[in-house]
C-alpha cells in the first residue's frame, strides 16, 4: 500500500479503478510467468483462463470500496442459495475471500493484538507522507485522530459483524468461532474507549482546574497591586491634606 489511491501512480495506471487490487493482480500472474513460479504450467490452455478468471474476480472482491455492493448481494441470495448456481457460487467466494481478507479480530486477541498494532502504524506511516506531499488524508489513518478502540469499534460494529452475520446466514456452525469472538472484541475495544475518555475526562478537569487556579493567583496577583496602588494614593492624598492644613494655620 503506502500510496494515497486518489493520486498515486498506480490509480494512474489503472485509471482509479481498484489500482491496489489491480496491481497484486498483475504481481501475481507475473510470478505465475516465471517457469519456476507457475504452478499451473501442467494446467491446459482452457483451464488456465477459467483459474484467472478466478484469480482476478476474487482479488478485486477485497476492495473495500465495493464491500457494500458484495455483501448486499449476497444477502439477497443466502437464503435461498443454490449450490448448483455459478453466480451464487461466485457471490459466496467473494464473501469467503472477504473474510480471509479482514479476518484479524477473528483470531485469539494475543494474535490479533500485535497485527492490528501493525496496521495501524501502516497506516500513520502513510498519511506522514501524504501530509508532507500535501495530499488529502483519510481520518482514520492520522495518528493525531486515531486509536487502537477508536480504529477498531466503528470497523468491527458495521463491517465485521454485518460480514459475517451474512455468512452465518449460510454456514451457522460459524457463528461460535468466528462471530462471537467479533462481538467479544467489540465489547473490548468499547471498554477501553470508555477508559480513554474517562482519562480524557480526568485529564480535562485537571486541566480545567489548573487554569482557573492559574487565573484566580494572577487575579489575586493584580488584586494585591490594586491594594498597594489604593494605599500609595491614600497616602499622597493624606500628605496633601496636612500640607494644606499647616499651610492655612
Amino acid at each position: 500500500s503506502g500510496i494515497n489511491a486518489e493520486y498515486g501512480e498506480l490509480a494512474v495506471r489503472y485509471n482509479d479503478i481498484s489500482p491496489l487490487e489491480n496491481h497484486h493482480c498483475a504481481v501475481c500472474f507475473e510470478i505465475l510467468a516465471d517457469p519456476e513460479t507457475n504452478i499451473f504450467q501442467n494446467v491446459d490452455k482452457d483451464t488456465f483462463k477459467v483459474i484467472r478468471q478466478g484469480i482476478i474476480d476474487l482479488i478485486l472482491s477485497t476492495d473495500m470500496a465495493r464491500h457494500g455492493e458484495i455483501v448486499q448481494n449476497f444477502k439477497e441470495i443466502a437464503k435461498k442459495f443454490d449450490w448448483k448456481d455459478p453466480i451464487n457460487v461466485k457471490q459466496l467466494q467473494a464473501i469467503m475471500i472477504k473474510c480471509c481478507d479482514i479476518s484479524n479480530e477473528v483470531r485469539p486477541f494475543n494474535v490479533a493484538e500485535p497485527w492490528l498494532e501493525c496496521l495501524l502504524e501502516e497506516y500513520f506511516t502513510q498519511s506522514d507522507r501524504e501530509k508532507c506531499e500535501g495530499l488529502p488524508v483519510a481520518s482514520f489513518m492520522d495518528r493525531n485522530k486515531v486509536t487502537k478502540p477508536t480504529a477498531q469499534i466503528g470497523f468491527i460494529k458495521y463491517v465485521l459483524i454485518p460480514l459475517y452475520e451474512t455468512l452465518c446466514e449460510l454456514f451457522p456452525e460459524i457463528e461460535p468461532i468466528m462471530l462471537q469472538p467479533l462481538k467479544d472484541s467489540y465489547v473490548y475495544y468499547e471498554s477501553k474507549k470508555l477508559e480513554e475518555d474517562l482519562a480524557k475526562d480526568e485529564t480535562d478537569r485537571n486541566k480545567t482546574c489548573k487554569a482557573l487556579l492559574d487565573e484566580k493567583i494572577e487575579l489575586e496577583k493584580k488584586l494585591a497591586g490594586a491594594e498597594k496602588q489604593i494605599s500609595s494614593l491614600a497616602l499622597v492624598v493624606t500628605n496633601s491634606e496636612n500640607v494644606s492644613t499647616t499651610i492655612h494655620e
